[in-house]
């Protein structure tokens, strides 16, 4: 393409083409107009530096494939990589787009006699290249962002299952753009392997999907999410089950925010290392579910809260629920067995579990649920914390004598 003359008068005319297409940008478009005077001045930057580009992309002829990318990135290696971050890719095209017309509007002054259309056209051409670039130099901004967004998520993960202060969390949740919208729990599985870029870029592909805010990291064969906004944590993190490799995902309690997170992440993992011991376990549980594993475990929250809210509920209702629980369990879960151990009615055996089912939460004619009482049972003799019932002995009955002293629900 030979434009030598239309080159030379390019050349001239850099510096004005530059002003003319940042005044148009003021007049056109209203968010140029309230840059920061120092992104303004990369912007003009930037408009120079694609004139000069063109000229050296005509006189290459057009420009092979690798010189159009060489010359067509040297155009915003003049501006930081600051401006990526200030200016969005959408803005970068409207901002090209004002450039390229001002251009077109001046190839009658700018091209010599008979060379107008070949210059049109390559102008055309030329700004396709630069679109091109602009995509590029977006696409490298957006992986060293992620990049760096990666390490952080995985620093505040790691922050929150070692428990570091409130203020910690913040900060670097507040870095991520955390909008810590409640409530917050913490789900754990095992990651499926491979990039954790990839792991990660499925979770958070998922949790757009369902509406949530979710934080993700991996740890060893772990992986980590922490839920934000989601009413049913448990139901959420079935909908992102597909981010997790095989095996068990449990689901720490809900907190009011990231601040109170730590219970939950510690709960979630010791759920976790518990589960196994569950194999019918649902897909994802929750770890309040998982409270007898995790106190066979060694888990001393889950201790605790089997101490205090099953086994001191039990003593604290008074009656003799823990003197039918027992029986209960000794007959091997036959109601009329323990009814007779006790000298009591069926009903009133059958009433009474009813009332251990309301004052724990755990109805001992479920398997489950009588597997964690036997466990809450044995914790709590092992550690009390309130004042032990003692047990009403069994009466030694003379043949044809009847029980003459019975409470209130006995006679039921």
């Amino acid at each position: 393409m030979e434009l030598s003359a239309t080159l030379r008068r390019i050349e001239r005319a850099a510096g004005a083409l530059a002003t003319a297409s940042v005044a148009r940008m003021d007049e056109s478009l209203p968010w140029f107009r309230e840059l920061p005077a120092d992104q303004r001045s990369w912007v003009m930057l930037v408009a120079q530096a694609g004139a000069r580009s063109l000229v050296q992309w005509l006189r290459s002829g057009g420009g092979s494939a690798d010189s159009t990318q060489e010359v067509s990135d040297e155009v915003f290696a003049t501006a930081p990589e600051a401006l990526a971050r200030s200016i969005s890719l959408q803005q970068t095209v409207a901002l090209i787009k004002v450039t390229i017309d001002v251009v077109e509007e001046q190839v009658s002054h700018l091209a010599a006699p008979g060379e107008e259309q070949q210059l049109r056209e390559a102008v055309l051409r030329f700004s396709r290249e630069i679109a091109f670039a602009a995509a590029r130099v977006y696409a490298r901004a957006a992986e060293s962002r992620g990049s760096w967004d990666a390490r952080l998520q995985a620093l505040l993960v790691d922050a929150l299952l070692r428990g570091d202060s409130p203020d910690v969390l913040a900060s670097r949740a507040a870095a991520l753009g955390w909008s810590d919208a409640p409530p917050v729990a913490v789900a754990v599985g095992r990651s499926p392997g491979g990039e954790v870029a990839a792991v990660l870029h499925t979770v958070y592909r998922q949790a757009r999907r369902i509406g949530v805010e979710v934080i993700g990291g991996v740890h060893g064969d772990r992986l980590v999410i922490v839920l934000g906004g989601a009413a049913d944590p448990v139901a959420a993190t079935e909908k992102l089950l597909p981010a997790f490799g095989e095996g068990p995902v449990v689901v720490g309690p809900a907190v009011p925010s990231l601040d109170e997170a730590t219970e939950s992440a510690r709960a979630a993992l010791a759920g976790f290392r518990a589960a196994p011991a569950w194999p019918t376990a649902p897909r994802p549980v929750s770890a309040a579910e998982l409270l007898p594993e995790r106190a066979l475990a060694g888990d001393a929250e889950a201790r605790r809260r089997l101490r205090h809210d099953v086994y001191a509920a039990l003593v604290r209702a008074g009656g003799e629920l823990l003197e039918t629980l027992d029986a209960f369990f000794t007959a091997g879960g036959t109601l009329e067995s323990a009814a007779r151990s006790l000298f009591v009615h069926p009903n009133t055996v059958r009433y009474r579990l009813r009332r251990i089912a309301e004052v724990t939460g755990f109805s001992p004619l479920s398997p489950r649920d009588a597997f964690a009482l036997q466990v809450a049972l044995t914790v709590g003799r092992l550690d009390p914390v309130v004042p032990a019932v003692t047990a009403v002995p069994t009466q030694t009955m003379t043949p044809g004598v009847r029980k003459t002293s019975q409470t209130g629900d006995d006679r039921r």
